[in-house]
Order: structure tokens, then C-alpha cells, then sequence
């Protein structure tokens, strides 16, 4: 895991704990569907605010028993988009459904997505939370975790490789023959488990470079990180960090709650909770404002303004 771009250390990094934004880059609390209209605007001010990464994320259909279309359109295609319109902010999937993606194709849209933000990519997997989708696709939603592995390496050896060979159990053979371009900017493109996969800890800690998991109890976070830590084969292990539907109060001293997956809370709060992660390990939050009861832009304001300001400092000025 050494030599990583800036593109996964500016969002993950030793005695830091930063922030980023899932897509949509909108509050809709009150409907499936996004609207998109001020995508470029927001994606700008969120990099203007020292937000650190967009999270593109991989919803094929419109689930009526989930409740949330996320942003309709294919992370990648979207990502490469919000590229051109921006210059240093981190862009990401969070995460594309591996087993109902080819794996050829992923790379070569995660290298084509590298290209055009300048090496500013990480390709976040997952095997998706949305049972349903699976028969749509024809794929055996129990062979999930295997897919899910085999498509990782697939990926990693066409990146990393020329003219690979490589046979898997579930998708194709490369013979040496052929050869995958573009390869990524800077000869690797970091990946980033998103969701357990149904993986175990030493696959995670030996084959991905972080993990964003939905758990946020200060106890799981401690066992967690424990665990990769012990499981991994080499010196590091992956990042952690975590996802949250959030939903930053007006009031800056209201206090931590938590309404089922929603987290809603006061940004003086905020800023404690974040610091007390940041000492468990956490080095990345990303915060799904689909909740939220204020506009993006104003909650992104407040977290520029104020929480930003307030993590970096600590970081500047570590405890003695």
C-alpha cells in the first residue's frame, strides 16, 4: 500500500480524519429522486470548502421498497462529468456493484475516469445492497462474495500488468494476448471495499487499500481497526472510515441523535464526535445528505466555515 496517489492520500491519511460527500449533492428528504439541478455548483463549493472526496454511487434500478433512486445516473459516466468541472477534490464510486458489472469493463472505466481528472480517482466495489437487482442481471445472488473477489483481481492485473494472463472461475480468460488501455495515471488506481461483501477481515486487510462500512459505534470502530490490524500480512492495513446519512442541525450546540440510520446533530457536536473518531482511527467520514432538513449549500457552508477549520487545527496542533 505504499506510493498511493494524492488522489487516495488526500482523502486518507495517518493522524487525520477527513471529510467527503456521497452523491446525490442535494437534501431530498421527501423523495425517491433527486432533482441534479446545481450538481456543478455544489461539486465546485464543496471543493472550494475543503471537502476531500464526491462518492459516485451504483444504483441500477429504482427499488420502490428502498426508497432512494440515489443520483439515476452511472457513477462513472457522472463522475467523469463532475471531473470537468472540477480541479483537486477527490471523485470515487461508492461503490460499484461488482457482481453485476463486468470486471473488464469496470477497469476500463475506472482508467478512463483516472484520465480524465488527472489521476484524481479511487475505485470504490461493493456487492450492492439491493437483493432484488440480482435476478434482473441473471446473476446468482449467492455467488456474490466470489464474484466479488475474482473481479477485484481481474481489475488490479489489467491495471497493474501488460499483455496479463489471468484465468478466473466466473467471468473470462486474458491469454497474453491483449492488453488493457488506458492504465491509470499514476499505475495504480486505489480500491476501496465499500460494505462487508461478505468478505472476511484478512481478505479486506490484505487486498483493498480502505474500507468505508456503515458502522460508527465508538466500540465496533475500536474492534474493527483492531482487526484489519491483526490480519493484515504487511506493516499497514486498509483506512477505515464510515457512511452516514447526516443531517447538520441549525442549532450549533444541538446535541448528538440518532434517528435509526440518520445521524443529526449540532455542528459544535459534530466537531467532538469527529475529533473522538479521529483518535479511535477513523480517517474518513462521507456523509449522505439525502436527509437533511437544509440545502446542501448551507450545510456545506457550515462545514467549510466552521468544522474544516476546527478538524485541521486540531490535526496542526496534536495533543501534548
Amino acid at each position: 500500500m505504499n506510493n498511493l496517489p494524492t488522489s487516495f492520500t488526500n482523502v486518507f491519511a495517518d493522524n487525520k480524519l477527513t471529510l467527503g460527500l456521497l452523491t446525490p449533492l442535494e437534501a431530498y428528504p421527501s423523495s425517491p429522486f433527486p432533482t441534479l439541478n446545481a450538481d456543478i455548483a455544489t461539486a465546485k463549493q464543496a471543493e472550494q470548502a475543503g471537502i476531500a472526496s464526491i462518492w459516485f454511487r451504483d444504483v441500477p434500478f429504482y427499488d420502490p421498497n428502498f426508497g432512494d433512486a440515489a443520483q439515476m445516473l452511472d457513477p462513472f459516466t457522472y463522475a467523469g462529468f463532475i471531473a470537468a468541472h472540477t480541479n483537486t477534490i477527490t471523485l470515487g464510486t461508492a461503490g460499484a456493484v461488482l457482481p453485476l458489472r463486468d470486471p473488464i469493463m469496470v477497469a476500463k472505466q475506472a482508467a478512463s475516469v483516472d484520465h480524465l481528472s488527472n489521476g484524481r480517482f479511487v475505485l470504490g466495489v461493493s456487492t450492492g445492497d439491493r437483493p432484488v437487482e440480482y435476478p434482473a442481471f441473471g446473476v446468482d445472488f449467492n455467488a456474490r462474495a466470489e464474484r466479488y473477489r475474482e473481479s477485484v483481481e481481474i481489475i488490479k492485473t489489467l491495471h497493474q500488468q501488460s499483455f496479463p494472463k489471468h484465468l478466473s472461475q466466473h467471468y473470462g480468460e486474458l491469454d497474453g494476448s491483449l492488453d488493457l488501455y488506458p492504465k491509470p495515471v499514476n499505475q495504480q488506481i486505489p480500491v476501496m471495499a465499500v460494505g462487508r461483501s461478505r468478505q472476511s477481515f484478512e481478505w479486506l486487510a490484505n487486498n483493498v487499500n480502505a474500507w468505508i462500512w456503515a458502522v460508527d459505534n465508538e466500540q465496533a470502530i475500536s474492534e474493527i481497526i483492531n482487526n484489519l490490524s491483526i490480519a493484515s500480512n504487511s506493516n499497514t492495513s486498509p483506512h477505515y472510515g464510515y457512511a452516514t446519512f447526516f443531517d447538520l442541525d441549525k442549532n450549533p450546540d444541538a446535541p448528538y441523535q440518532r434517528f435509526y440510520n440518520v445521524v443529526r446533530i449540532g455542528r459544535n457536536a459534530l466537531i467532538e464526535r469527529l475529533l473522538k473518531h479521529r483518535e479511535l482511527g477513523v480517517k474518513h467520514i462521507a456523509l449522505n445528505l439525502k436527509p437533511s432538513q437544509r440545502a446542501a449549500q448551507d450545510v456545506i457552508d457550515e462545514l467549510g466555515n466552521f468544522v474544516i477549520p476546527a478538524l485541521e487545527k486540531e490535526q496542526r496542533e496534536p495533543a501534548v
